[in-house]
């Protein structure tokens, strides 16, 4: 995988957290972002799963058949 650079401003406090953790488990401070955020986009993803359901159930979103798109789109 690709390795991207992104640079990011911390609080102070939160700076000094992600310093020790990641000195408490042996690990990079880059490694302990990564899995953190890997676990919060987990989290996201149940969260807009709800949203889209939520959507859908009040007419926001609309499904559409895969037969029928499949269908429109000549497939």
């Amino acid at each position: 995988m690709a390795v991207v650079k992104k640079l990011v401003s911390l609080d102070s406090s939160v700076a000094i957290e992600l310093e020790n953790l990641s000195k408490t488990l042996g690990i990079t401070q880059k490694e302990l972002m990564e899995r953190a955020l890997d676990f919060y986009f987990d989290h996201t993803d149940s969260i807009t799963a709800k949203k889209i359901s939520d959507d859908v159930r009040s007419g926001k979103e609309k499904v559409h058949d895969a037969r029928d798109v499949f269908q429109e789109l000549g497939l």
